[in-house]
């Protein structure tokens, strides 16, 4: 908490504003010219004004809104993953045992067989906490490094460069949030993929740490790495194109004419296909790190060798299907959160004025 602390002070006291947000959504269309302010210097620019019926709970880079945003992450994916838990067991046990696990519908008639309905439901407990823990890092995370990497290349090149800014900022946050998520997703692992494991996490967390020590948790940490952050890279990156691409190509109005539902709606479809090509870039590594935390001692080498390179692309299709919906659902809620919190929400970013300025004088 510290640390993430000190990140959201260095993005709130960073002196440049961040163009891509440097509107607000407006509730009544209308613009006003506004001043801000950092140190000595003044900084202009144009935004729009919340209607005052509604209005936004905080401004945007501020304390508060870094914390909202960490709750808003929280509860998108803590609910996400805990839904999915299911789906989840049967494609770590294709991972990790295909020759019993056949498919998905193989996968869940022979555990249904073997432990009942109610074994479905194994690693629920290690999923919520890892998962939530995860989120507060993710989305938190995300909002406070987009600001200050945006800030030091500034107005013009975070518009030329956003992609590249997307990226940066999914990754540095994804680095820090799996360091939280680790030892949950070791603990879920062993319980969902180890014959005989207690699927109680308070006898699994403890037997771990006597067996294995701290670094049992940790064994994971770089292929979970490996998995996470490509994952995170394509599922912002890729989502924060496809809105703008929706809203350019597809809404045939400006977004600040669209309903808040409907806004909610192009949210859910780019998350849907930014999840798509998510599952696919992560997948391998997710498959290793399955494989990794079943068996005890082994290293991310190993598990890859034993698996080879039909064996790290089994359960794919029920990985697609479960992680497309649920970064779908995860970018619904979070953006739902916002909508409940009256975050601001800005619009997809704009070419800077002095950018397009530019472009007409090489025209000329």
């Amino acid at each position: 908490m510290k640390m993430f602390s000190s990140l959201v002070e260095s993005a709130k006291n960073n002196q440049f504003y961040s163009p891509i947000y440097a509107r607000c959504e407006a509730g009544q269309g209308e613009s006003r010219s506004v001043e801000l302010k950092s140190n000595n210097l003044v900084f202009g620019r144009t935004i729009s004004a919340a209607s005052a019926e509604v209005g936004d709970s905080c401004e945007y880079g501020s304390m508060k809104y870094y914390a909202l945003c960490g709750f808003g992450g929280i509860l998108s994916c803590g609910i996400t993953h805990t839904a999915v838990v299911p789906l989840d067991l049967v494609k770590c046990r294709i991972q990790t045992n295909p020759a019993k696990y056949k498919s998905i519908f193989n996968g869940f008639s022979v555990t249904i067989k073997e432990d009942g309905m109610r074994g479905l439901g194994k690693g629920w407990a290690p999923t919520a906490i890892g998962y939530s823990l995860q989120g507060l890092g993710k989305f938190g995370f995300y909002e406070v490094f987009k600001k200050i990497y945006s800030g030091i290349l500034g107005e013009e090149l975070s518009y030329t460069w956003r992609t590249s800014l997307y990226l940066a900022a999914s990754a540095s946050a994804e680095f820090f949030a799996d360091i939280a998520l680790c030892p949950l997703e070791a603990c879920k692992v062993r319980i969902q993929t180890q014959p005989g494991c207690s699927p109680l996490l308070r006898k699994v967390f403890p037997a771990i740490l006597k067996d294995e020590g701290v670094g049992g948790f940790y064994k994971g940490l770089a292929p979970l790495w490996m998995r996470q952050i490509p994952y995170t890279m394509m599922k912002f990156a890729c989502f924060e194109r496809t809105v703008e691409a929706i809203y350019k190509h597809v809404v045939p109005k400006p977004r600040d004419e669209c309903t808040k539902s409907e806004q909610l709606i192009v949210t859910f479809a780019a998350g849907y296909i930014a999840g798509v090509f998510c599952a696919i870039v992560s997948h391998p590594a997710d498959t290793v790190v399955s494989k990794l935390n079943q068996d005890k001692g082994s290293t991310a080498i190993e598990a890859a060798k034993k698996l080879g390179m039909k064996g790290l692309w089994k359960g794919l299709t029920p990985r697609i299907i479960m992680i497309g919906t649920l970064t779908a659902l995860q970018w619904f809620i979070y953006d739902a959160v916002k909508v409940w919190l009256r975050l601001p929400r800005p619009p997809p970013p704009q070419m800077p004025d002095t950018l397009k300025k530019k472009l007409e004088e090489q025209q000329k």
